[in-house]
């Protein structure tokens, strides 16, 4: 985190457009991946040369360049003069503080969103950061590192020539690429559910302090998910209904059904919230409940102890002359005494339903 704000202060005062690549993940090397494809014919190649990728563009097909790893400025800025990109939007790129956003530059539309996945080992979620950038018979997608991806099943689709999309065109690829991000968003939360039902059954039979690490855990990544997804939403809502040419008609029905995903996502989520909120007080009730019942036994502890106290301070008094002292039974007697007070008391309490 360091870093990364020292990266973002290091930008102030430079021209709009200057490329710097602001983020925590540093790659040796990016790797860029390509597809070209129509209806009938298929060609896909991994490459490090910038400029062979942009001259194996063919009129009539659709390309699809991934760019894994953006640290390189000087392959961003490449690939920007290649397909004719705005210096603002390479800036946009580099940076992965940008949150989800869509920008129309007429010859092309910028996307922005978060992918999104969960670290089993952390218990966290982890946020990559994804450009999409659809032009007239092409896509470029922009990820932050090269662990991997979820565009895997859209990879497989485009090879087997499963379902439409080898007939559609680039805007259809977007979809497909937004589907599977958003779609990946409901397993995060199947996983999240799982937890907080676990966390449910912890909260009823046995609260601890490690229980409520767990509570601020969730809602951390509850904040987390709702600050990728809400504005998602409007991303997706404005692709389908600004009516850009390079949106055909017929993929918006495909975008209206993203959209109504993303609205479930925040949906579960907000609901989500509003458990882990009453969690937390059910949490804070136990804690009470448990500290109430500490002070209760001491304090019936005190209360039977008090007679006892005052009797032993009574014959502890350092007087030659008091009754009983010499008595034969004097010290059994005493003894009978305290613990019929005991008794009583303890007898009084269970009557009246404080034990």
């Amino acid at each position: 985190m360091h870093k990364r704000h020292k990266k973002i202060s290091a930008k102030t005062g430079l021209a709009p457009g200057s490329l710097v690549y602001i983020g925590e993940k540093e790659q040796e090397e990016a790797k860029i991946f390509f597809f070209h494809y129509d209806g009938e014919s298929l060609h896909e190649q991994a490459t490090n040369n910038v400029e062979e990728s942009i001259a194996l563009r063919q009129d009539g097909t659709v390309t699809w360049l991934n760019v894994d790893g953006i640290n390189r400025t000087v392959l961003i800025e490449s690939l920007g003069k290649g397909y004719g990109l705005h210096p603002l939007v390479l800036e946009d790129i580099l940076n992965t503080e940008e949150r989800p956003k869509l920008e129309n530059y007429n010859d092309y539309l910028y996307i922005v969103l978060k992918m999104l996945s969960y670290s089993d080992k952390e218990k966290e979620i982890v946020s990559e950061q994804v450009s999409i950038i659809l032009g007239n018979n092409f896509v470029l997608s922009f990820q932050e590192g090269i662990e991997g991806d979820v565009f895997n099943p859209v990879r497989d689709r485009i090879r087997n020539n499963k379902g439409s999309i080898r007939k559609e065109g680039a805007d259809f690829l977007v979809y497909a690429l937004l589907d599977v991000i958003v779609d990946n968003y409901f397993i995060i939360l199947e996983k999240l559910e799982d937890q907080i039902e676990v966390l449910e059954e912890e909260l009823t039979e046995n609260p601890i302090p490690a229980t409520l690490h767990k509570i601020h855990r969730l809602r951390r990544n509850m904040i987390l998910l709702l600050k990728n997804i809400w504005p998602l939403r409007e991303v997706i809502n404005s692709m389908y209904r600004d009516e850009s040419p390079l949106v055909k008609q017929a993929t918006n029905i495909y975008l209206r059904d993203v959209y109504d995903h993303t609205i479930r996502v925040v949906e579960s989520v907000e609901s989500f919230r509003e458990i882990l909120t009453g969690m937390l007080d059910i949490y804070l009730s136990s804690i009470n409940n448990k500290m109430n019942a500490v002070v209760k036994v001491l304090t019936i502890i005190t209360t039977i102890f008090m007679p006892l106290t005052f009797i032993a301070g009574v014959y502890g008094m350092n007087f030659k002359f008091m009754p009983e002292l010499e008595w034969h039974w004097g010290y059994f007697f005493v003894w009978f005494v305290m613990i019929a007070i005991t008794g009583s008391m303890l007898f009084y309490f269970k009557k009246k339903d404080w034990l």
